[in-house]
């Protein structure tokens, strides 16, 4: 046998008018709205800050590396400035130095170089074949010698390296 009560009846027992059932519903939705305009403007908020973030991190993206690189460029500058009274051995010490600060600062930025050793194989992923020179010291596909190198950033190509890649040789 079933309970002739509603469930949403009060508890002495006395029946709930469908008035007082209407407004007890329309209160429950009514805090159901407002719980929803809270989150809706909660997460309008946590968009527009996200996006800002993202802005700001796209900016300022390499500034490290910006900083790392001041010191070359004050190198290059100052090879300049005095380049009209210097000798040639003190002007290549100076851009060896200038090269080295790149160096260092590629590094600690994650950027690694990719210059392929004579004989080493051809990599598709990393090289860039600029011409196949037949070859009898080689095998097929090594890299004969590189001709511009490549860069890496974290294990992503930035610029393949361009190398001279063996051929068998014509008969």
């Amino acid at each position: 046998m079933s309970d002739p009560t509603p469930p949403d009846a009060p508890a002495d027992g006395t029946p709930s008018s469908p008035d007082t059932l209407l407004a007890a519903a329309t209160a429950k939705a009514e805090e159901h709205y407002g719980q929803y305009v809270r989150v809706l403007a909660e997460f309008d908020n946590y968009r527009k800050r996200v996006a800002r973030d993202l802005d700001q991190a796209r900016q300022f993206a390499v500034e490290r590396f910006a900083q790392e690189l001041l010191p070359a460029m004050d190198g290059f500058e100052l090879a300049l400035a005095n380049a009209a009274g210097a000798d040639v051995k003190s002007l290549l010490e100076g851009q060896d130095a200038t090269r080295r600060l790149l160096a260092k600062a590629f590094e600690k930025a994650g950027i690694a170089e990719l210059a392929p050793d004579r004989g080493q194989a051809f990599n598709p992923e990393q090289h860039e074949a600029m011409v196949a020179q037949p070859t009898a010291d080689l095998p097929p596909n090594a890299v004969v010698q590189t001709i511009q190198k490549g860069y890496a950033l974290n294990g992503r190509v930035l610029r393949p390296a361009r190398v001279i890649v063996a051929r068998a040789p014509d008969a």
